[in-house]
This record gives C-alpha cells, structure tokens and sequence, in this order.
C-alpha cells in the first residue's frame, strides 16, 4: 500500500548479516567490546560474524538481538522486502 505522498524506498547496496551487526552496533554506539559485555559473546566472536568469518547462528542472533534491543530478523535478514498484503 503506497500512501499520497510517499513512495516505497528503493533498495541501493546489499548487506551481509555481519555488516547489519555491525550497523545496527554503530548506530547504538556500542564497541565490540562493550556489546560483547552485555551479550556475553566474546569480542573476538562478534568480530568474526562482522567480518563474515563465521555464521551467526539462530542462538548467536537472539542474543545479540536482546543486547542491541532488536529483533533477531533485523540481523538475520538484512534487506528482507515484505509486501504488506504477505505479511502476518
């Protein structure tokens, strides 16, 4: 459903779910370190799932959806489109 006036925004750059980690990490200004105190997951595991070294795991990604406040599909599906009409 597109409303007068707006229009859907359109998709410009694909997003690995590292990178959506991460942006989603930086737009709270968190560091690594500082997320890996309130997830529990060690530094070194985030930065890996940042830099795409390592999957992130259905496990991994509730976590870290509670430490940064977001749901879990935010980070697992990065530039997930749903049509209104599809959608639950």
């Amino acid at each position: 459903m597109v409303r007068r006036g707006f229009s859907k925004a359109q998709k410009n750059i694909d997003v690995s779910i590292g990178e959506s980690v991460r942006i989603v990490r930086e737009l709270q200004e968190l560091s690594q370190n500082e997320l890996a105190v309130l997830s529990g997951i060690p530094q070194s595991t985030i930065s890996a799932i940042e830099n795409d070294r390592i999957n992130l795991g259905v496990e991994r990604a509730k976590t870290l959806a509670i430490a940064l406040k977001c749901h879990p599909a935010v980070l697992v599906f990065p530039g997930w489109d749903v049509d209104s009409e599809f959608a639950a």
